[in-house]
């Protein structure tokens, strides 16, 4: 079988997603192609006997105006605004996420207080006398931090979220998700809060379908799906070319196999296996790079508990090893919808690597696992379970390890060769996207379809792309 669009879309993630709904407004005819049975990606929303929760729960924020008033657009009344209320449980107490200055200083006594503001002093004075070199997770924070902040609040919880030291998990990752913030800038955050919400760690709201952030990408489904197709359970599994131009993909879908030919293509699967789906072979040298590049994957674990309520907060963070989940988040505090009246839903995450002890436990394991453990963090009693249920997420996150760049240069080096070819999205660009930037970047790379010109590998990595969100 084969068919032929103006333009293919790969991927039903958010990116992917929006790309499709900007061009079918346009009137461009095209296909979304997406392996799951369902949208989403990341960015989906699972139901379970009334119960509804995220893979990780995911908040809708950002500073451009006009981004967020393409949402609002998008999804009309069913936006609510929820209140972000976060703590890092560790050694048996809760500390304020992001970190409040008082709250991390004091906290863990007068000793550590005093060794936190004396190693930070003392690394503003190195700073002074020698500009540092900052490579890793590690330099950054120490910079704007100390070490002793580090070792504290920073090191054990970001190990076990990627399964790397902090020394080979790249600046890049956490200079892009804590941007500008440094103990003073969270010291005069702490005394005098600004109004306008200049770095976006603090938020302190964000927006948030009443029935989960999976609506999102369900809504641009339902836009797109007026006029063109999205294909669900449908994978590709080739991608042709003659070396200047992507030709058509191979999928695999309901229909059985299927070729279809387009003029452009807008690619937000992992770019790794886009690249090794290639024919002809792309060149030996980028396919070991695509080899080298890794994914963070991760398992969600679900306890729906017979109670109302069991927190007031949005995340819990949860950095101690002791303990195998690293984030916890209750969906009723989203929506009130998340959960039947008098019952509420505990989600935990499990941080893994495809193959590893985690990934390879059973679901019954993993869940008698949260719920022994939840149990001894005093969230809930044993008898109050009603039910579970485990999610396995693969390529949930981009690997940022130290040197990655040279790897991910030979490959998108290789890809812009490809005149009709886009990448876009979180695993589709390898970068740590917020919600926000990948809907950004399907958005711009359906606007490059339609007359303008923009970088979309600039997009939450550039100064440049910061200044222009802020001037909006």
């Amino acid at each position: 079988m084969s068919e032929k669009h103006e333009v293919v879309v790969l991927g039903g993630g958010v990116a992917g997603l929006s790309a499709g709904y900007v061009l079918t407004r346009a009137g461009i005819d095209l296909v979304v192609c997406e392996k799951d049975t369902v949208v989403g990606g990341l960015s989906r929303t699972i139901v379970h006997d009334g119960f509804r929760f995220d893979l990780g729960g995911h908040r809708f924020f950002t500073k451009d105006p006009k981004l967020e008033a393409f949402v609002k657009d998008l999804m009309g009344m069913e936006f609510i605004v929820a209140p972000r209320s976060s703590k890092i449980y560790f050694k048996g107490r809760y500390f304020d996420y992001p970190l409040k200055p008082f709250n991390a200083l004091f906290g863990m006594g007068f000793v550590a207080t005093v060794e936190i503001l004396t190693d930070y002093v003392l690394e503003r004075v190195k700073n002074g006398v020698r500009k540092p070199v900052i490579i890793s997770l590690e330099d950054w924070v120490v910079n704007r931090f100390g070490r002793k902040m580090f070792e504290l609040y920073f090191k054990e919880y970001s190990e076990k979220v990627w399964g790397l030291r902090c020394d080979r998990i790249s600046e890049e990752w956490v200079a892009q998700r804590i941007k500008g913030l440094s103990l003073w800038v969270a010291i005069k955050e702490a005394l005098h809060k600004s109004k306008d919400q200049k770095i976006a760690t603090l938020a302190e709201r964000f927006l948030y379908p009443e029935l989960g952030i999976g609506r999102i990408p369900e809504r641009l489904r339902e836009e797109i799906d007026k006029v063109n197709a999205v294909l669900t359970d449908t994978r590709v599994t080739g991608v042709r070319h003659n070396g200047s131009r992507i030709l058509a993909v191979e999928t695999l879908g309901p229909e059985g196999e299927k070729v279809i030919e387009a003029e452009e293509f807008i690619s937000s699967i992992p770019v790794t296996a886009l690249v090794k789906m290639l024919q002809p072979e792309a060149p030996q040298e980028v396919l070991e790079a695509a080899n080298s590049l890794r994914y963070r994957d991760t398992i969600i674990v679900a306890v729906m508990v017979d109670r109302d309520r069991v927190t007031d907060l949005t995340w819990i963070y949860v950095p101690e090893r002791s303990i195998p989940f690293g984030r916890i988040h209750e969906p009723k505090n989203w929506s009130s919808k998340m959960a039947p009246p008098g019952k509420t839903i505990l989600v935990t995450e499990y941080f893994c690597f495809e193959g590893d002890e985690t990934w390879q436990s059973t679901d019954h394991d993993l869940a008698q696992s949260a719920v022994k453990h939840l149990e001894g963090l005093g969230f809930l009693k044993k008898e109050e379970v009603l039910d579970t249920l485990v999610v396995r997420v693969k390529k949930a996150y981009p690997l940022l390890e130290v040197g990655y760049q040279e790897s991910y240069a030979k490959i998108t080096d290789y890809l812009q060769g490809f005149r009709n070819l886009q990448i876009i999205g979180r695993t589709g660009m390898f970068k740590y996207h917020n919600m926000d930037h990948a809907i950004d970047t399907g958005i711009k790379a359906a606007e490059n379809l339609l007359g303008k010109s923009h970088d979309i590998l600039k997009i939450n990595s550039s100064r440049e792309y910061l200044e222009e969100v802020c001037r909006k």
